[in-house]
């Protein structure tokens, strides 16, 4: 395969989400309530229901109440809608939070200026960088807006899944001659502007045709709980369900046991979710950062991309095809390759095939959590892929730690 290709498969990433990217951004605000947003405008459909997509059709109007998020989205997958970060349960699923700017503003800003500087802050210089997200040498409002979705396709992220070529989530110094060979450095020694200039192009939102799934395989997706829970998830400042998992090396963890005297981390992936993978060095980035001082734990939940439901052609080109597992064996397999394939330290629990802890906490495709000392949760982001932002986990946390202070 020529590295132009690799680099279009790899681009893909950014549509090829759990959920089809189209243009736009998603009012992912901290705030616990959801803002209206326009929809993307629907396309026009295609093709007819199988008969079992209707049927599964059927089952999800009878069972689901009338004002659910993924009601919401059942509806958007039958009209033909693009499901971009503006459709479906987006717009609804935002994150929730503590920890906004009007809370750091009241607790830190003590001369009322609209920003926090270094000696307002009591923590640690490493905490007030991390919070201190625009780099201007103070947190202010800006430091908290999350408005654009986590795969907006920006130059840096473009950049990004050009070098990242085994899709691992993490660009090693290797990877990164690669790509200044692949731009033709190697050529002459050194790169003009306009050799990255006529490669670094972003790509459109409309996807491309073998990835872009029939409204009767979305149905299907959503009641199989491929493209997301069919529930919402415990909501801010209410009491985390516990749970009971088992390591991939068979270390029994109940939540409730871990409740108490550091914050709680929780975070929901699956392998074949392109989005979840691509931020894999950021997830080992904040668990090496806080394992000190935080317990970090990944749920391994269930496939949003198998073989044989809606496959991606992005994870075809870089070997990864997995079949939905059937038993709690193959799940294990599948996290373990994972684990193996991301190079991950932190400890990675599996969920059974019976998805109870994924359905319950909305954990599908990808999602994260803080739970506070008392077991309550204190930050939850908006539905993966476009909610999935472990910065804004991580900037909740660290305020976590600091707020005895």
């Amino acid at each position: 395969m020529s590295w132009k290709a690799c680099v279009c498969c790899l681009a893909l990433f950014a549509w090829a989400t759990c959920v089809l990217v189209t243009e736009g951004v998603l009012a992912d605000e901290p705030t616990s309530e959801p803002k209206p947003a326009e929809k993307s405008e629907p396309k026009p459909p295609e093709e007819p229901l199988t008969a079992e997509a209707q049927a599964m059709v059927e089952q999800l109007r009878a069972s689901l109440p009338k004002d659910s998020e993924a009601i919401a989205m059942l509806e958007d997958i039958l009209k033909g809608s693009r499901l971009g970060p503006k459709d479906g349960w987006f717009p609804l699923a935002v994150s929730q939070t503590r920890f906004g700017w009007d809370y750091v503003a009241k607790a830190y800003d003590a001369d009322g200026d609209k920003g926090v500087k270094r000696d307002e802050f009591p923590g640690s210089d490493d905490d007030f960088n991390r919070l201190d997200r625009d780099r201007n040498r103070r947190i202010d409002e800006a430091d908290f807006d999350w408005s654009e979705h986590s795969m907006m396709p920006k130059p840096g992220l473009i950049l990004f899944f050009m070098a990242d070529r085994d899709a691992n989530g993490k660009v090693t110094k290797e990877e990164f001659a690669g790509l200044f060979e692949m731009l033709g450095g190697d050529k002459e020694g050194f790169l003009a502007i306009d050799d990255v200039r006529d490669e670094f192009k972003p790509w459109g939102g409309g996807g491309p045709g073998p990835d872009r799934p029939s409204r009767s395989t979305l149905v299907m997706g959503l009641k199989r709980q491929e493209i997301g829970s069919l529930r919402s998830g415990p909501r801010l400042d209410e009491i985390a369900p516990d749970f009971t998992l088992k390591t991939i090396d068979g270390k029994e963890v109940t939540l409730s046991k871990e409740i108490g005297d550091q914050p709680i981390v929780l975070i929901f992936g699956n392998f074949t979710c392109g989005p979840f993978r691509s931020q894999a060095g950021n997830i080992d980035k904040l668990y090496r950062r806080y394992q000190d001082r935080a317990k970090v734990f990944l749920v391994y939940v269930r496939e949003a991309h198998p073989a044989e439901g809606w496959w991606m052609l992005s994870n075809r080109e870089v070997g990864i095809e997995l079949s939905q597992p059937a038993d709690d064996a193959g799940r294990l397999a599948a996290a373990t390759q994972c684990q193996r394939h991301l190079d991950l330290d932190l400890p990675l629990l599996v969920d059974g095939v019976d998805d109870r802890v994924g359905a319950t906490y909305s954990g599908m495709p990808n999602r994260l959590y803080l739970i506070d000392r008392d077991g309550k949760v204190a930050f939850k982001n908006g539905r993966g892929p476009f909610g999935f932002h472990p910065r804004q986990l991580e900037q909740a946390l660290v305020l976590l730690l600091n707020s005895a202070k």
